[in-house]
């Protein structure tokens, strides 16, 4: 995809009410997932390479490797081949002194990356570190002129900006998207203690974004990192700033890794205390028509939240899904879809109750409706009002 192509795609996505995601990855298998999730473009820096080593981000910024051949190794051999229908930003260390940046990220679009981003960046440090870079040569405004030369080669560019100055300088640069900086991902084993709450999040954004009109130009917006850990957090930002997008990479890549894999081990480890009712089912044998009835029954019970159909019932059975629904209706006095769709309601139902704090369209998900304008169809077929207003105006 060349510049134009993404930039066309990104506002067709804001256009049509979605928002933009960009997320960086550090391996093929997250590349691939990243991709099929519906990600828009893809990321490769450095530090998450180091993620998937199992060490923090901020690896990427000590004297481990060279920063751009370690991303361009790791990017050549695992992402850029299962990246062929997304576009790749390339993260570039532009304060390296053994590049010529032009003729490097020329010799990055030659070899099939769609753009650049400013990472490693020094707009990470502050005080007096980030002064004696600065003083040293190592500046942020050879990052700048990294930008201004990828977008002179009609490469699309993401620039990571930390205050109004930085995003100014990008901007006059030709910057097609401003990323702005939140720090380090909260959540995870490895996530950074201190940072930025929400609201300082939400009021640096529109602080920044005040800099740059960007109704009145053609300039795209993110976030990255900082206190966003899930969708409730950059809902949030979405509805009290201008920006238009998120960038993510332990949001992605660390923090799901660190829980699932943590758990699913634990949980084989632990396979002697583990009932599962369906599978205990299954030892038995089927004497009479309620034995099957009541085994339909636990199956929804045990996968309501995720999909139920009744072939799937009828093939561990060995039974005709004619003769189980016929035989369902019976026993039960209903059809087997109506019974899943109360089931699923009063759970739902269950659910929010209990959960205060959590969005309408996460307990719906919860009960196996992906889809929020569907669940509400057959909630409101089935109650007469819709969910929103069930919640508010039925007692306890």
């Amino acid at each position: 995809m060349d510049r134009a192509q993404i930039i066309k795609k990104l506002n067709k996505e804001i256009v049509e009410g979605r928002h933009i995601l960009g997320v960086a990855v550090g391996a093929g298998i997250s590349a691939v997932n990243a991709d099929r999730g519906g990600a828009d473009f893809l990321m490769v820096l450095n530090s998450g390479k180091y993620r998937q080593m199992g060490v923090s981000s901020l690896a990427g910024y000590l004297a481990n490797n060279n920063s751009n051949a370690f991303t361009l190794d790791f990017a050549m051999e695992e992402i850029l081949p299962r990246a062929l229908q997304i576009p790749l930003i390339f993260g570039l260390n532009a304060t390296d002194p053994n590049i010529n940046l032009r003729t490097y990220i020329q010799s990055l679009k030659d070899l099939g990356f769609s753009g650049i981003n400013n990472y490693p960046t020094i707009g990470l440090f502050d005080g007096n570190f980030y002064d004696y870079l600065e003083a040293s040569g190592v500046s942020f405004d050879k990052e700048v002129e990294a930008i201004k030369i990828a977008r002179e080669l009609d490469m699309f560019t993401v620039a990571f900006v930390f205050n109004k100055s930085q995003a100014k300088k990008m901007f006059d640069a030709g910057a097609d998207l401003l990323c702005i900086h939140l720090g380090l991902t909260k959540g995870g084993e490895l996530g950074a203690k201190k940072v930025l709450s929400l609201v300082a999040s939400r009021d640096l954004i529109n602080e920044i974004l005040q800099t740059i009109d960007v109704r009145n130009t053609n300039l795209l917006t993110a976030i990255y990192g900082g206190p966003i850990k899930d969708e409730r957090d950059v809902h949030f930002i979405y509805s009290n700033t201008a920006t238009k997008g998120f960038i993510g990479g332990s949001t992605f890549e660390r923090i799901p890794f660190e829980y699932s894999i943590a758990n699913i081990t634990n949980k084989f480890k632990q396979t002697d205390t583990l009932v599962d009712p369906i599978l205990s089912a299954l030892n038995k044998e089927f004497q009479s028509p309620q034995d099957y009835v009541d085994f339909m029954r636990t199956y929804i019970e045990t996968h309501y939240s995720s999909k139920v159909m009744l072939k799937d019932i009828s093939n561990i059975l060995h039974v005709t899904q004619s003769y189980l629904s016929r035989l369902f209706k019976k026993e039960i006095g209903m059809t087997f879809q109506n019974y899943l769709i109360n089931f699923r309601i009063n759970k739902f139902l269950e659910i929010v109750r209990e959960n205060s704090n959590l969005y309408i369209s996460e307990a719906a998900q919860m009960v196996g409706y992906d889809n929020y304008e569907q669940f509400s169809k057959i909630f409101k077929k089935k109650m007469n009002v819709s969910p929103k207003h069930y919640l508010h105006h039925s007692p306890e």
